[in-house]
Order: C-alpha cells, then sequence, then structure tokens
C-alpha cells in the first residue's frame, strides 16, 4: 500500500463561493478594521476526502505455466527474467515475461543424474534378486536330492539293527522338514523380492516423471497473452508491483494483468475515524492526479470491514473501493486519484466558518456585525464550515473574529436559548 492517506472533509466549491469573506470598516473607535463573513444559503456538503488508485474491476490474469502447481515440479520463487514495460499494448499471444531458467536447469541436471542413479540401482536390484532366487532353486534341488536319499537309505535299512532303522527315520524327516522349509523361505524371498524390484521401479519412474515434467514446463517458460489488451504489472499483498527481478511461487502464479478499462475502479483508504460514516452507494468524485483539470462521478461500491495497520504507525485505515461511473480513453489502471467521497448533501441552508462560532456557558453564540451577540442553533458540519439551522438570516454579516470590544456586545435574542432549556 503506497498511497498517501488523507482524511479531510471540506465544502463543495459551492460553498466556497458563498463564505466570501468582505472587508469593512466600522466607525467604532475600539476597532480599525475586521473581518466580515456574510451568511448565505447555498448548498453544502459534507466530505471525506482520500486518495486511491485505479483498477480494473475485471482482470484477465497472465499467468506462469500452472504445472508449476505439480507436486513434482517442486520450484519454489522463479525469479521474472524479462518483461515488457508496463502499459504495452499487445495481441493474443504476443510475448509477455520470460521466466528465469536457472533454477529449473540445475534441478533438471540433478533429476537426471537421480534418474541414471536409480536406473542403476533398478538394474542392480533386479540382478541381486534375480542371483538370489537362482540359489534359493539350487538348494531347493539339491534338499530334494537329500530327501530322495534318505529314503533310499532308510528302506535299505530294513534288515539292520532297530537302532540303524531310527537313525534313517529321524535322518529322512529331518531331511524332509528342511526341504519344506526351504520351499517356504523360496515362496517368501520371491514375494520380497518382487516388492523390492517394484519399489525400487516405483521410485525410477518417480524420478523419470518428475524429470519429464519439468522439461516439459520448462518450454512454458515463455508467457504469451490469453488476449489482446494493456499488460498491467500484477500487485502483491505487500503493495509492491511484479517486475524483472520479482518472483512469482505456486501459491500466485500471475505475473501480470490485462484490465478491462470498461470497468475501472478507485482502491481507497479510509481512516477509521470516518470509516462508520463512508457506506455503499454514496456518491463520489473522483479526481485524476495526472488529469487534474478531470472530474468524474463514482459511487461507493465496497467499505471493508476488517482494519489494516499503516507501516511504522498505529493507525488504521479501511479499504473503500469506488467505481467510475464514465468510460474516457486516458484513464488508466495505477493512476493515482483524489476522491470525495459525499457523506451527506443539503440544499438552500445557511452556514458559516468556525472561526466565527464562539461559545458561552455551553451555548453556541456569534458576534453581528451590528454590535450584538446572536445565540445560534448549529447542525452538520464539515472541516471549515458548520450549518446554522436557527439563530441567522440570509445577508447577515459577522465577525469572523471576537472583536476588541467583544464584551459590550449584548444577547439581542435569547428565544433559542429559551426554547432549548424549556
Amino acid at each position: 500500500m503506497n498511497l498517501k492517506i488523507r482524511n479531510i472533509s471540506i465544502a463543495a466549491l459551492t460553498v466556497v463561493l458563498a463564505g466570501i469573506i468582505i472587508w469593512v470598516f466600522t466607525g467604532d473607535s475600539d476597532s480599525d478594521e475586521h473581518q466580515l463573513f456574510q451568511v448565505t444559503e447555498d448548498k453544502f456538503e459534507v466530505l471525506v476526502t482520500v486518495t486511491g488508485e485505479l483498477e480494473s474491476e475485471n482482470s484477465v490474469p497472465v499467468e506462469a505455466p500452472r504445472e508449476l502447481q505439480d507436486r513434482n515440479i517442486r520450484l519454489r520463487n522463479i525469479p521474472i527474467h524479462d518483461m515488457v514495460p508496463e502499459g504495452t499494448e499487445v495481441m493474443r499471444g504476443d510475448w509477455v515475461a520470460t521466466l528465469d531458467r536457472t533454477e529449473a536447469e540445475l534441478s533438471l541436471r540433478d533429476l537426471e543424474d537421480q534418474v541414471l542413479s536409480e536406473e542403476a540401482q533398478y538394474n542392480a536390484t533386479i540382478l541381486d534378486t534375480t542371483i538370489r532366487l537362482s540359489g534359493l532353486r539350487d538348494e531347493l534341488i539339491n534338499l530334494e536330492h537329500t530327501v530322495e536319499e534318505r529314503r533310499l537309505v532308510l528302506e535299505q535299512s530294513a534288515y539292520e539293527p532297530p537302532a540303524t532303522i531310527r537313525q534313517a527315520e529321524i535322518n529322512l524327516e529331518r531331511a524332509k522338514m528342511d526341504f519344506e522349509q526351504a520351499k517356504i523361505n523360496y515362496v517368501f524371498y520371491e514375494q520380497q523380492a518382487e516388492e523390492t524390484v517394484r519399489e525400487a521401479e516405483l521410485e525410477l519412474e518417480r524420478r523419470r516423471r518428475r524429470f519429464t515434467a519439468l522439461e516439459e514446463v520448462m518450454d512454458k517458460f515463455v508467457i504469451t497473452a490469453p488476449r489482446s489488451g494493456m499488460v498491467i504489472y500484477h500487485r502483491e499483498w505487500s503493495g509492491e508491483k511484479r517486475a524483472v527481478g520479482s518472483s512469482i511461487n505456486p501459491r500466485d502464479l500471475t505475473v501480470a494483468v490485462m484490465p478491462d478499462l470498461a470497468s475501472l475502479v478507485s482502491r481507497a483508504w479510509v481512516s477509521e475515524i470516518d470509516v462508520n460514516r463512508v457506506a455503499v452507494g454514496q456518491r463520489a468524485r473522483i479526481g485524476i492526479d495526472a488529469y487534474p483539470e478531470r472530474s468524474y462521478s463514482g459511487t461507493v461500491l465496497e467499505v471493508s470491514n476488517v482494519g489494516q495497520e499503516l507501516p511504522n504507525t498505529d493507525a488504521k485505515v479501511f479499504e473503500v473501493l469506488l467505481n467510475v461511473d464514465q468510460i474516457d480513453n486516458i484513464l488508466r489502471p495505477a493512476m493515482t486519484t483524489s476522491n470525495s467521497i459525499v457523506i451527506a448533501s443539503y440544499e438552500d441552508v445557511k452556514f458559516i466558518p468556525f472561526a466565527a462560532l464562539h461559545e458561552e456557558e455551553g451555548e453556541p453564540f456569534v458576534y453581528l456585525h451590528d454590535g450584538t451577540r446572536q445565540i445560534v442553533r448549529t447542525g452538520d458540519s464539515n472541516e471549515n464550515f458548520i450549518i446554522i439551522e436557527q439563530g441567522l438570516s440570509d445577508g447577515d454579516l459577522i465577525y469572523l473574529e471576537e472583536p476588541e470590544n467583544h464584551s459590550e456586545f449584548p444577547f439581542t435574542d435569547t428565544g433559542i436559548y429559551a426554547d432549548d432549556h424549556q
């Protein structure tokens, strides 16, 4: 947010014209010259004036490739290497920006090395499991032969002593058990080997997919316009604009925007003191700082409910969005504006400068040019003027400053005072 925040309520031009200050001379020996104000009836406005910045209500983003959000890519904070100047008019498909390939190329080389390493690991795993399974099959064959040999020994010991026959039976049973256990071990290791090979194959495929994805997305680092129009640099949440040297990330791929110049708004900030006076639907006048002779009408579209702190201060401001009613080809996004929001408007009312209003025992009054004091009843006000609802007439002359002999000025009419205390 680089906007200078102002919170000033001012009178409209008609108010200023109505408040023409005249100089007159009095015959009073105690006063040589006094500044007077002539009371008139005219239009009176209460305004909140704030600076803003034009932007398009509807914009098409110019984005980096969405493939950067793929978890296989794993690139963060990619710098913008080059970019068209802000405000450039482009056609659909024209070059807008180029992303820096340095980090991507380094990652690609690392992935290429990893793919080669994974391929070697995969081939080694297949070879190891093949050799191991071959050895286990040979062991099974040997154990099967051992069982047959022990069976023959048992058959041939039919006429041997019982102890010899019993030993031959035990040897045969042990050989059968070894053979059965070896078959179980073979099946278990075969399953384990298949899983090991599968994991190595999956890891290799993951590396290859990352390599391919990164290689393909690098071909999209040259960013083109999605439509014809003007290129405006994207403003980040911090308020800074993305330009050459700025970085993008997968969470925010927008490099620039292409605004719809037929729907412009002014984004402004109102202080916490005045935000409760600003409401959706209020009229506004929008001035363009670059073209002070131009003025546009507008309306309050949005008033934020959440305030933000200004940098290095404790002051809070609230975002306000104002639409611009007219279409003008000189208007461009990012132009600064001076916005006057009409909080209240009164027709044919009397008003005086604050400097002319005085107070005694809580009662407001003015010094009239005829040498008297007049109690008044006040109404709404802006920064410089206040409405007088009762006590003054059109054409009355009042002192802007306290006269030197003010103590000699009597109250001429206490009717308002009496009414207020009934």
